[in-house]
């Protein structure tokens, strides 16, 4: 037990003084606690099946993570991403994965070995891209949900992937029966936990609220999560799908927003243990002495599915920039891959030096990927000139009014718009004002409104009015030239916080509707935005 307590302590101590050191050069937490994983690795020379335990307990991780995906996705949001799931995440995984296997296959691996190696090196890395992409809100983002309905889809062809090292581990495997069983078994996972999440999931919530004590409401929330990832693994598949189908399906539920809060904390901690895990199969020593092939492995490896997966999606008909952007979002290989590794190995289907190989590029690839996603917008900067839509608008607006900002202004002048019941959306710049908007339930974009092409996807031209609700006198000046472009009339009410900023916006923009800042201001704003018939 002191053992176990030193070894957690020091763990801490490591990940909080790395990540501090790296937090000044600007370097993502994945990494400290990847250095963090090898470090303790070496200095408690832990051995495989220590760090296979570790790992079993930071698989929570990415089960609490699945989770909050699941709570940021209803079923009729799944439903509108059936193309980013079911279309380009299969073409990722059948093409990228198909061209894996032809190429280790030439390199003299056996048919089955190939396979499965080949349509693992296919899948991407569901915790880095996920968490990257949360913190800098680009999940909402054109690429960002490209990326994550291959993800999704991803993450359910880890079954497939499973049933082959079965199925060629076993020569008396009949593989029709073994199709038969994984139907079934889907049919069964899908059908039982739509009947608790309808049913049993709710109620338990909704008899816990009432109590309003807060350790049985996690209690609650840690048990659906348990519960449902426990019983798709019972019926053949990941903990991390029963996960996401519970998250799904109480995501339709108002208990969504506090069981995020709730959760947060559960689901970091033990991602952070999970990439510590990550770095403890990582051998330094091993990578120095074969350099050259793990680097010709993972060069190999980062290109072919760059390329590949910027062609599916092109030729698909995105952009050139958010083809790129999702291309190398998703180019490394995920941590499913580490345990098919293993798993493939105490079969007979994979020698340990290859094995060590693959981890040792696998892990590498990982490391790379925060900083490629942190230098995203930089990367696509450079190789590419065109501008990306930022959101993608699901509902079509007419006769409504747009409002651009949702600080202290905003927020008055929606509630007013809301009184009289006006259809308005709301175009905000900072994640934390978009999230606390999402919370409210309010139409609102994380998106920058001085883009022609945003205020086009928002119809601006069949818009009551446009609301600049914002402070900043050189933005606010920048969107109102922006408008002022278009070649029709649009209606621009914006505020001036003197009469000498009014002078300006009157006299430089043509603007009307300015008001000078005073109490009731919100109100004033709201009737000369409903100028028009609604």
């Amino acid at each position: 037990m002191d053992f176990v307590l030193m070894g957690f302590i020091l763990t801490l101590f490591i990940s909080i003084i790395l990540n501090i050191i790296l937090a000044k050069i600007n370097v993502p937490t994945i990494i400290g606690y990847i250095l963090t994983g090898i470090i303790i690795a070496k200095l408690f020379s832990m051995h495989t099946e220590h760090i296979e335990t570790l790992s079993h307990i930071s698989e929570l991780g990415i089960v609490f993570m699945m989770f909050m995906i699941g709570l940021e996705f209803s079923f009729r949001y799944l439903l509108k991403m059936k193309k980013e799931v079911f279309l380009y995440g299969f073409l990722e995984v059948f093409i990228i994965g198909s061209l894996f296997s032809i190429i280790i296959y030439l390199l003299g691996f056996p048919v089955h070995t190939a396979l499965i190696l080949g349509y693992t090196l296919s899948l991407s890395s569901t915790a880095i891209v996920v968490k990257m992409l949360n913190v800098s809100g680009d999940i909402n983002k054109q690429y960002g949900r490209k990326a994550l309905g291959i993800l999704i889809f991803q993450d359910i062809a880890v079954i497939p992937i499973m049933l082959m090292i079965e199925i060629f581990s076993k020569d008396d495997s009949n593989l029709v029966l073994q199709l038969a069983k994984i139907g079934i078994s889907a049919v069964v996972l899908i059908v039982v936990m739509y009947i608790l999440g309808r049913i049993l999931f709710e109620k338990i919530l909704t008899w816990v609220s009432k109590l309003r004590n807060e350790e049985l409401f996690i209690g609650s929330i840690l048990f659906i999560v348990f519960f449902s990832s426990y019983f798709a693994h019972m019926v053949g598949f990941s903990y991390s799908l029963g996960a996401f189908l519970a998250g799904v399906l109480i995501a339709e539920t108002h208990f969504k927003y506090q069981i995020e809060a709730d959760i947060a904390p559960f689901r970091d901690l033990l991602l952070g243990l999970f990439f510590i895990t990550v770095g403890m199969h990582l051998d330094p020593i091993f990578i120095i002495k074969n350099i050259d092939k793990v680097l010709l492995i993972l060069i190999s490896i980062l290109v072919i599915k760059a390329l590949g997966i910027y062609l599916i999606i092109r030729l698909a008909g995105a952009q050139h920039r958010t083809s790129l952007k999702v291309a190398l979002a998703l180019m490394q290989v995920g941590e499913f891959a580490l345990a098919v590794f293993q798993i493939s190995q105490s079969k007979g289907l994979l020698d340990e030096n290859i094995a060590q190989l693959l981890t040792a590029a696998v892990v590498l690839s990982m490391i790379i990927t925060p900083f490629v996603l942190q230098n995203l917008k930089y990367i696509a900067d450079r190789l590419t000139n065109e501008v990306e839509s930022d959101i993608i608008v699901d509902k079509e607006y007419k006769n409504h009014v747009i409002v651009i900002g949702y600080g202290g202004l905003g927020k008055k002048v929606v509630k007013q718009l809301k009184q009289k019941g006006v259809e308005y959306v709301i175009i905000e710049q900072d994640y934390n004002l978009v999230n606390e908007g999402l919370k409210e339930n309010e139409p609102i974009y994380l998106a920058n409104a001085a883009k022609r092409e945003i205020l086009e996807k928002l119809n601006i031209k069949d818009a009551c009015s446009v609301v600049v609700a914002i402070s900043h006198f050189k933005k606010k000046r920048l969107i109102c030239d922006i408008l002022n472009d278009f070649n029709f009339h649009i209606n621009i009410v914006t505020v001036a916080s003197d009469s000498k900023e009014k002078e300006i916006l009157e006299f430089e923009l043509d603007i009307e509707n300015i008001i000078v800042d005073n109490e009731e201001i919100s109100k004033i704003i709201v009737q000369k935005a409903m100028r028009c018939e609604l």
